[in-house]
């Protein structure tokens, strides 16, 4: 089905979406794309059900067509500080207040968002692969924080993060066990199962 182009009925609708919410490390990453009412494009969709590849194709695609956008980082530090959502919401709002042009309508991927100054917005849950604007804004975020991890994978390369990119796959559990926690890991989330077991 092809993703819709407008929720609203503004020109200047911008989409948000993250990347990370799940990651035990690295940080939380947001786009925000204002795209024009004109933008085509059959291959984008849901960042999650694309491959690396066409990831990498459609992000200069994005960033060259559209009218604006902005990506913004919330790191471990932060997210351990104000939790993960209220790191994922800052993160946002930050790529929304990068952006060249200020949007007239906000359409947000998932249920969960607090209002960005005095514009209005809606929470659509699967927006990602419903509307263009939001999966654009949902690859802008996986690739950029892809990059992100791929680059601090050379600072602790046992971790294996060019690969899982700090999601807790079953190689990631096992060199945390292995080698603890760096600067980089989100001390509050549950980094092992074990973590159940608290010694009294």
């Amino acid at each position: 089905m092809a993703l819709k182009i407008q929720f609203s009925n503004f020109n200047l609708e911008c989409g948000t979406d993250e990347a990370g919410r799940g990651c035990l490390a690295g940080p939380v990453t947001a786009a925000a794309v204002l795209l024009p009412t004109t933008f085509k494009n059959l291959l984008l969709t849901d960042s999650k059900q694309l491959s690396e590849k066409n990831r990498a194709i459609l992000k200069p695609i994005i960033e060259n067509e559209c009218v604006s956008f902005g990506v913004q980082n919330i790191f471990e530090s932060e997210i351990d500080t104000i939790n993960i959502l209220n790191a994922s919401i800052k993160a946002m709002h930050g790529a929304i207040s990068s952006l060249k042009t200020i949007p007239e309508y906000i359409i947000v991927d998932g249920n969960r968002f607090k209002p960005y100054k005095d514009i209005p917005h809606s929470t659509i849950i699967k927006g990602d692969s419903k509307y263009l604007s939001i999966a654009a804004a949902s690859v802008l975020a996986k690739t950029y924080r892809d990059a992100y991890m791929e680059k601090i994978h050379d600072e602790f390369p046992m971790y294996n993060w060019k690969q899982n990119k700090g999601y807790p796959t079953k190689e990631h559990r096992a060199a945390i066990k292995k080698y603890g926690v760096t600067k980089y890991h989100r001390k509050s989330f549950r980094l092992l199962p074990e973590q159940y077991q608290l010694d009294i």
